[in-house]
């Protein structure tokens, strides 16, 4: 491992607790702010910032995001993310232990496996391929981002049907958290444009960044407002980690393994972690009756 790669993955284990710790601001503040009203977008977004938890955890994200460029410049994409997905182990810790969090058997069994998972995908991802270049395939990155934000916006959809047997916070949850990785990649692919200088801002990947960055802000801001907290931030990580290591292998060429234990280990991890982020929400039924006691 060269030194950079080694001081991406630091940078992405900070970031992973940064973002956890302002994911957890933020719900409070969420909570406490009027709805979030999409035809008001502004209204909406003056009113989340008079919240002083939500302004907080907006200047951790902020430091986050920092943190997070520099992961992603500076490691293998999808080892990168997943080292960031670990951050689901600070998730559990920080909720429970300062926040007030209780989480059920079931929680704790899905935050493991997802760790776990993903810290295998960490172990495994050692081989060659991409590596931290950010030489991308167009076609696979159009395909990889079109994907994404249908899916996107299909969950936005689906979360306002209250006839779906789901916390209608978490489809918004997981919504929010695939415009964090079309925006993810976004930056990926143009930080190798900027290798050439400032003139690499003029792209249509800045358009998709700032795009994917408005829309994951409310939707995020949404879902944490109507739906379980730890859950939502839960489905949220792992909906943005998980689509970002998939590019990480279909767009910039990240190799699954270089043997077939390693390509089986890896696909058995991907696995786990759907397995484990269907644990994560408490049953319907008790998630509506946790959103009625706090109403």
């Amino acid at each position: 491992m060269s030194p950079a790669v080694g001081v991406g993955l630091v940078c992405a284990l900070l970031s992973a607790l940064a973002t956890n710790l302002a994911f957890l601001f933020k719900h409070r503040g969420a909570v406490a702010a009027p709805d979030v009203d999409m035809r008001h977008p502004l209204r909406s977004a003056i009113d989340l910032f008079r919240s002083r938890w939500w302004s907080i955890g907006w200047g951790v994200a902020a430091v986050a995001f920092a943190l997070h460029v520099a992961a992603l410049s500076l490691a293998p994409l999808s080892i990168g993310q997943a080292v960031l997905a670990s951050g689901l182990v600070f998730l559990a810790v920080l909720a429970e232990r300062f926040f007030g969090f209780e989480l059920g058997r079931r929680q704790w069994i899905g935050i493991g496996l997802v760790a776990v998972s993903l810290s295998l995908l960490t172990l495994t991802g050692g081989g060659g391929g991409g590596g931290a270049s950010s030489r991308y395939s167009l076609a696979g990155m159009i395909l990889f981002e079109g994907i994404a934000v249908c899916v996107g916006l299909l969950l936005v959809v689906s979360h306002l049907i209250e006839r779906i047997p789901v916390q209608r916070g978490v489809l918004l949850g997981i919504a929010a958290g695939l415009g964090f990785g079309i925006s993810d990649v976004a930056i990926k692919a143009l930080s190798g444009d900027l290798e050439s200088g400032p003139a690499g801002l003029v792209s249509p990947w800045s358009i998709v960044i700032v795009t994917a960055a408005v829309f994951s802000f409310f939707a995020s801001a949404r879902s944490l407002q109507i739906g379980d907290g730890v859950a939502v931030i839960a489905v949220t990580s792992v909906a943005a980690n998980l689509s970002t290591i998939l590019a990480g292998l279909a767009v910039f060429g990240d190799r699954l393994g270089e043997t077939a234990f390693v390509i089986g280990v890896r696909l058995a991890a991907f696995a786990l972690i759907l397995v484990g982020a269907a644990l994560i929400p408490a049953p319907v039924r008790a998630g509506e009756a946790l959103q009625e006691s706090t109403a």
